[in-house]
C-alpha cells in the first residue's frame, strides 16, 4: 500500500476574473435542471401563474427527446417573448417586497433561460386579446407567426444534449417518465379546479379532470382508497390554517410515497413540517410504518421564505415553533375522535362502513366496572389503578408509589366502565353501539362481538392498554416527572452545542425528571433522572435528550417523554391475556372503546379491533354458491 503524500501542494494561481455567459447559464442550468421531471415541474409552475384551467403534457422516451407542456392561460404578449428567455426575466416580481410576499408558483426568472442552455427549446403562444399567436426558436431567437388559441406551449427537445455528460446519469425511460408523472401528480393535487393529461409516446398515461372538490382530486389522483382511510384535517392555530387528509394508522406503508404537504400551494418538503406530522402520529404508528397524508398549510407570505432553494421545494418559517404546534395539532384532533363506525375501511378490502348512533333523548346505558384480584392487577405501582373486589378489600386501597412520588392523578375508580360518564341507553338499543355486543372471550385474548355489520374481534390486552393510557395523558395534564436524585452525579465530556442546550433548556429539563448542571466549561453533570428511569445510563439518556431538544420544539420534547412513560404504565396497568371476563365486563370495555380517543390503536400502533362483515362470512362457508 502506498502512503499518502506529506502534504497536497497548493492550487495553480489563477487570477479573479467574470465567467462567460455561456457557462453561467449552464451553472444555473445545473442546479434548476436535475431530470425531465424538473423540467416539467418549472414548465407547471408557469402554466398556473398564468391562470390555466387545462394543462397537456406530452413526453417522448421519458421526457429525454421531448417535453411538450400545452395550456390555456393567458399567454406571452409578442414583443415580450425573446426577453422571457433571459436570465433573472419575470413578470412575478419587481421589488424586494415582492420578494419576500411570493403568492406565484415561480418567481426566481432561471427557469427558461437555464433549460435554454442545455437543450433546444421553442415557445409558441397567444396573447389573450391579440390577433395571432407567434414562435419563438430560442437557438437563433427567430420570431415568426404560427396558428394558436389564446395559451402558450413549451416545447424542450434533446434534453442536456450540449451537456452529453449529465445525459450519462439519466436513468432508464421507464424511470424518467415516473417521475415526470409524479411531477404533474403533485401540482394536480394542489389544484383541482385545473385538469391535467400526461402522454407519452402518443398513449394517454394520466388524466385528472376539474374536480369541484380537493376530496376528487384526491381520490382520482392517489386512489378512493386513500380517501376511505384517511380522516378530514381542518385546524386553525394562530396566523396557520392547515387543511387536507391524514391517512389513519392502518393505511401507514413501509415507504413514506404517498405523502404530500403544500404551504400556500407549493409543494415542498421542510424537516418542520415532517417531525410535526411523525410527532402527530407517534401514539399511534407500529415500529417504522410511515403515515400517508395530503394537507395544505395557508399562511401569511411574509411568514414564510420560499427563496431558500433553486428548484423551490424547501421553505423556511419565520416561526417554525407555530407552524409546528399548527401542524401537530391538526393532526391530532384528526386522529383523536374514535372511529368504530367511521368509513375508514379500505374500499377493497369491501367491509361495510358504519357510524355510532346516538342515542334517543333521555336513553342512557350503563356498564359495570372491571375488577381484579390482587394478583390478576400485578403489584407494586398500579394498584390504585384499579378498585378492589368488595369481597377482596373493603376498605379503599393505599396510595400507589407513584402518587406518593408527585405524580398523583386520582386512582380509577371503575377502569372499563362508564358510571357517570355516559348516558345510559335500554338494552333494547343495541345498533347504537358501533362495536356491537359481546358473545364471548376467545383464548382469554380475544372479544368476539356481535354488531349489525357482522363480526368484532378485539384485542382485550392492546384496547384496555389504549384507555388506560389516555385516562393517564388527561390526569397527568402537563404535570412534571417525577426525578430520581442521584447518590454520585454522572460527569461526562460534553460538546459546546450540548453545553449551550443544557443553559438554554434548563427550566425545561426539570420537567423532564432531569436536572443536569455545568460541572466545568466542558462538562455536564447529571445529577437526577426520571424515577422510572432510575436503573438506565443517566448519561446516555441526557445526550438523547438534550439532543432532542436542540433540534426539536422544547415542548413536543417534554410531551414525547411523558407519553413514553405513560405508555409504559398503561400497558404494564392493562388487563393482562388469559384474565377471563364476563359479558358484562366485555361489554363495558367495548363501550369504553367507542368513548376514548385514538382507541383503535394501542400505544404500540397495533390495530385493537378488527371487523369481519356478514358477507366475508359467507365467502369463507361458500353461502350463496
Amino acid at each position: 500500500m502506498s502512503a499518502l503524500p506529506s502534504s497536497i501542494p497548493p492550487l495553480e494561481r489563477r487570477p479573479i476574473r467574470e465567467l462567460p455567459d455561456e457557462l453561467i447559464s449552464q451553472i444555473a442550468a445545473g442546479e434548476v435542471v436535475e431530470r425531465p421531471a424538473s423540467v416539467v415541474r418549472e414548465l407547471l409552475d408557469n402554466a398556473l401563474d398564468a391562470g390555466a384551467r387545462q394543462v397537456t403534457v406530452r413526453l417522448a422516451s421519458g421526457g429525454v427527446r421531448l417535453i411538450s407542456v400545452e395550456d390555456d392561460g393567458q399567454g406571452i404578449p409578442r414583443e415580450e417573448l425573446t426577453v422571457a428567455l433571459r436570465r433573472h426575466a419575470t413578470s412575478k416580481i419587481a421589488s424586494l417586497n415582492d420578494l419576500e410576499t411570493v403568492g406565484t408558483m415561480g418567481f426566481r426568472g432561471e427557469a427558461l433561460a437555464a433549460i435554454n442552455a442545455i437543450a433546444e427549446l421553442s415557445i409558441l403562444s397567444r396573447f389573450a386579446g391579440a390577433d395571432g399567436a407567434f414562435a419563438l426558436d430560442g437557438r437563433t431567437g427567430e420570431l415568426r407567426p404560427v396558428a394558436r388559441g389564446v395559451g402558450t406551449t413549451v416545447e424542450v427537445r434533446e434534453l442536456f444534449f450540449a451537456t452529453p455528460a449529465r445525459r450519462k446519469f439519466l436513468k432508464t425511460d421507464a424511470t424518467e417518465l415516473a417521475h415526470c408523472i409524479e411531477a404533474v401528480r403533485r401540482h394536480a393535487l394542489a389544484r383541482p379546479e385545473v385538469g391535467f393529461s400526461v402522454w407519452h409516446d402518443g398513449k394517454l398515461m394520466e388524466q385528472w379532470r376539474a374536480a369541484d372538490q380537493r376530496e376528487q382530486r384526491l381520490a382520482d389522483a392517489l386512489s378512493d382508497d386513500f380517501v376511505a382511510q384517511s380522516v378530514a384535517v381542518d385546524h386553525v392555530g394562530g396566523p396557520v390554517r392547515v387543511v387536507g387528509r391524514a391517512g389513519i394508522p392502518d393505511a401507514a406503508r413501509s415507504r413514506g410515497d404517498q405523502q404530500f404537504f403544500y404551504v400556500n400551494g407549493r409543494f415542498v418538503r421542510d424537516k418542520v413540517l415532517s417531525h410535526a406530522v411523525r410527532s402527530a402520529y407517534e401514539d399511534v404508528l407500529h415500529g417504522q410504518r410511515q403515515p400517508v397524508y395530503a394537507l395544505y398549510l395557508d399562511i401569511d407570505p411574509s411568514r414564510v421564505d420560499v427563496n431558500v432553494h433553486p428548484t423551490k421545494i424547501e421553505v423556511r418559517f419565520r416561526d417554525g415553533r407555530e407552524v409546528h404546534q399548527a401542524v401537530r395539532h391538526a393532526i391530532e384532533n384528526a386522529l383523536a375522535a374514535p372511529r368504530a363506525g367511521d368509513a375508514v375501511v379500505p374500499a377493497s378490502a369491501q367491509q361495510p362502513f358504519f357510524k355510532p348512533n346516538v342515542p334517543a333523548s333521555g336513553a342512557t346505558w350503563s356498564q359495570p366496572a372491571i375488577h381484579f384480584t390482587a394478583r390478576e392487577r400485578g403489584a407494586g405501582d398500579f394498584d390504585a389503578m384499579w378498585p378492589p373486589r368488595a369481597e377482596e378489600a373493603p376498605h379503599a386501597p393505599a396510595a400507589s408509589g407513584w402518587q406518593a412520588a408527585g405524580m398523583a392523578p386520582s386512582p380509577f375508580r371503575a377502569p372499563l366502565g362508564l358510571p357517570g360518564d355516559a348516558p345510559e341507553a335500554p338494552a333494547t338499543n343495541e345498533e347504537a353501539w358501533p362495536l356491537g355486543r359481546a358473545l364471548a372471550q376467545l383464548q382469554g385474548i380475544y372479544i368476539l362481538a356481535e354488531n349489525s355489520q357482522g363480526l368484532i374481534v378485539v384485542d382485550m390486552h392492546a384496547a384496555h392498554e389504549r384507555i388506560v393510557y389516555e385516562r393517564l395523558k388527561a390526569q397527568l395534564d402537563g404535570a412534571a416527572i417525577t426525578s430520581q436524585p442521584l447518590l454520585i452525579p454522572a460527569t461526562f465530556a460534553a460538546t459546546p452545542q450540548e453545553v449551550a442546550t443544557a443553559e438554554a433548556c434548563a427550566a425545561v429539563l426539570p420537567t423532564l425528571g432531569l436536572e443536569i448542571t455545568p460541572f466545568s466549561p466542558r462538562t455536564l453533570a447529571v445529577r437526577a433522572v426520571p424515577g422510572t428511569l432510575a436503573d438506565g445510563d443517566a448519561v446516555e439518556l441526557a445526550r438523547i435528550v438534550l439532543a432532542e431538544l436542540a433540534q426539536h420544539d422544547a415542548s413536543s420534547v417534554v410531551q414525547r417523554a411523558q407519553n413514553e412513560l405513560l405508555s409504559t404504565m398503561a400497558c404494564h396497568g392493562a388487563v393482562r391475556a388469559n384474565r377471563k371476563l364476563t359479558l358484562d365486563e366485555m361489554n363495558a370495555l367495548l363501550r369504553q372503546m367507542e368513548a376514548t380517543e385514538r382507541s383503535d390503536q394501542c400505544n404500540h400502533g397495533r390495530p385493537t379491533w378488527r371487523q369481519l362483515s356478514i358477507r366475508e362470512l359467507d365467502a369463507l362457508f361458500m353461502r350463496g354458491r
